[in-house]
């Protein structure tokens, strides 16, 4: 299994002499599934060169703060949003410095001051630089702050001598990374999940569609096997693969979404509808192929179900999270399909012409959303589809804690 499967890792490299081993952690990091990218320190480039780790990565090496090229591509602010974790391998007793005191002055240091997610280091230096004052109190300052330190180890050195200061090994970096992932907040629950569009078919050929690229979908359904829950994916029709441990089944129309539903609901712990579900279908669906002859065409459409409306009515001890796609007044919206539908909680954005960070949303890779529930709400901001979802679970799994304990609850008070 990739422990590391599509996670987004920026690796800094630091001046150190462990800076060549940074180049084969590059290499193991892919293997175990996890896109590359790096970011080299002036220090870090006096012992390997940027090409180097271009050639491994399969991307440019990010090296100055004051790139007008790549501020314009991919500057600090962008790089910390696209991170799913920042590795500091080999981070040399000066990056520990600079990182503990909150400089900015590296393109390396400025990322990390802008990033919101987790900051682990691999320290290598000389067992005396190790061992200074200095250096340990920067250490538990930062340990404090919530960085991972990972390593150091001790062994031979490049100067000699023997003692605490090496880079750990590839292979423990990538278990302490992987660890970050599985967050067992989940763990024992079955968590189903809905993505994608549905087609209603007019005729053999044609049907009734819309935009949605169920890449969120498919990010939570990610993101809830990493928090440990046993996953089933209902998707319609989409172009992407399956997550890793999984339970995927496809569907086209909203009929039979509404049946795959049907038939796992009873199991179902958690149900987060995120699929686009056409809300009407055509009455009839005719045999042939409909020939162009008059100038207007006239299709009589009838309601779908609302599968989530349907759940949480049927299922009441399910915790259901719905989805709102709105081109304007966002939270009015929400808000009363949050109300509407009975359900736990809501997690809206805009589409269209309004959502300007996302290029309209459908089919992007970012996403930015806005999570209700009955007495409260929390903004999530701009992020990667994946980052969003990790965040997303990790609020469902705080709720539906606080929801299980509440029904138990009722049930005690019952039972007396």
């Amino acid at each position: 299994m990739q422990h590391l499967s599509n996670k987004r890792i920026l690796l800094g490299v630091t001046g150190s002499i462990a800076a060549y081993k940074a180049a084969e952690l590059v290499r193991r990091l892919q293997d175990a599934g996890a896109e590359v990218r790096v970011v080299m320190t002036e220090g870090a480039k006096a012992f390997v060169t940027p090409l180097t780790f271009q050639a491994l990565s399969g991307f440019p090496v990010y090296e100055n703060l004051l790139d007008e090229e790549a501020e314009a591509a991919m500057g600090h602010i962008e790089l910390a949003r696209w991170a799913d974790v920042i590795l500091i391998a080999p981070a040399s007793a000066n990056s520990l410095a600079n990182f503990a005191h909150g400089r900015a002055d590296e393109l390396l240091l400025a990322v990390c001051l802008a990033a919101n997610v987790p900051l682990a280091v691999a320290p290598a230096m000389n067992k005396h630089m190790w061992a200074d004052q200095a250096t340990q109190e920067n250490v538990k300052l930062l340990s404090q702050r919530g960085v991972l330190f990972l390593g150091p180890d001790s062994g031979s050195q490049a100067c000699g001598d023997i003692g605490e200061g090496r880079m750990i090994e590839s292979e423990k970096i990538i278990l302490a990374l992987s660890e970050l992932f599985s967050v067992g907040r989940l763990s024992g629950q079955t968590v189903l999940i809905t993505a994608g569009p549905t087609r209603e078919a007019l005729d053999p050929v044609r049907y009734l569609s819309n935009n949605s690229s169920g890449k969120m979908g498919y990010a939570i359904a990610e993101a809830a096997v990493e928090a440990g829950a046993n996953v089933i994916l209902v998707s319609g029709p989409v172009s992407l693969e399956t997550p890793d441990r999984v339970t995927r089944v496809n569907v086209e129309s909203a009929a039979e979404m509404e049946a795959a539903v049907k038939e796992y609901i009873a199991e179902t712990d958690i149900f987060i509808a995120s699929a686009a579900v056409a809300d009407y279908r055509p009455l009839t669906v005719q045999q042939d192929k409909i020939k162009k002859k008059d100038d207007r065409l006239t299709i009589e459409l009838e309601k779908n179900t609302d599968i989530l409306a349907m759940v949480k009515a049927e299922y009441a001890k399910t915790f259901c999270v719905g989805f709102a796609a709105e081109t304007q007044n966002l939270k009015s919206y929400a808000r009363k399909k949050l109300a509407q539908k009975n359900i736990d909680m809501i997690a809206a954005n805009l589409v269209g012409a309004g959502a300007t960070k996302t290029d309209g949303t459908f089919n992007s890779d970012t996403n930015e959303l806005t999570l209700y529930w009955q007495g409260g709400e929390k903004k999530l901001e701009l992020a990667s589809k994946t980052k969003l979802a990790r965040q997303l679970i990790e609020l469902i799994a705080e709720h539906f804690s606080l929801y299980e304990t509440n029904l138990n609850n009722v049930v005690s008070l019952k039972n007396l």
